[in-house]
């Protein structure tokens, strides 16, 4: 965990990823414009280290009401979508239950300034336990989904502390590294999987740009 935040500090923002080339490409992106403590975190992979993680996490002194994203890169479900999409998801879905989003056009916008170019698909975000192939892709992108991962979910399920509405707010921005067209076996030796390492390097500033906005005041 980072520093504990110290007294009328803003409320800390917490990133969740699962794999130690997602916590390098947050860590080495740039940190400038951060409105108060963040801190990046490795929760290992799958939904199981996922809870455990998180659930820590915001237990420790200072971060029981931070505002936690997940991040890092997914499997694309959508035919035309590319290794360095990014994904921003207005729900996730899976075993913690479905749990909207908070803010998810305000992190759209802030995405396409922070990484022009770059395709932003919104719209559901699946959870599995496993690495998704084949026909189960197909399956899942018939229930409405555009994209999968192993650990979304379960960190906006254990943040919420279930499907009701809860105060806290939650996102969840991922970056294709593995597509219909374009499936990838070990990310970081294929030039998809670089493109996706430099599009995660490149997303920090719309994740404060996000969390600033939690900060103004409502009216």
């Amino acid at each position: 965990m980072g520093r504990e935040p110290g007294p009328g500090a803003p409320p800390p923002l917490l990133i969740a990823c699962a794999l130690g080339i997602e916590q390098l490409a947050l860590r080495s992106g740039d940190r400038a414009g951060a409105p108060g403590p963040v801190t990046v975190l490795r929760t290992g992979m799958g939904p199981d280290k996922a809870r455990r993680a998180v659930s820590r996490a915001l237990g420790a002194p200072g971060w029981q009401d931070a505002a936690v994203i997940a991040s890092g890169f997914c499997a694309g479900l959508a035919p035309g979508m590319h290794p360095g999409d990014l994904i921003v998801a207005d729900e996730t879905r899976g075993p913690d239950g479905t749990i909207s989003c908070t803010g998810t056009e305000l992190l759209v916008k802030a995405l396409v300034r922070a990484v022009p170019g770059r395709a932003v698909h919104t719209g559901p975000l699946t959870g599995s336990d496993h690495v998704v192939r084949g026909p189960e892709r197909a399956a899942l992108r018939a229930t409405g989904a555009i994209a999968v991962d192993m650990e979304s979910a379960a960190t906006l399920g254990t943040a919420r502390g279930g499907p009701g509405p809860d105060a806290r707010p939650v996102a969840a921005v991922r970056v294709v590294v593995d597509a219909p067209e374009h499936e990838l076996v070990r990310i970081g030796t294929v030039r998809g999987g670089i493109s996706a390492f430099r599009v995660l390097r490149a997303v920090l500033p719309a994740f404060f740009e996000w969390h600033r906005s939690l900060l103004l005041p409502r009216r």
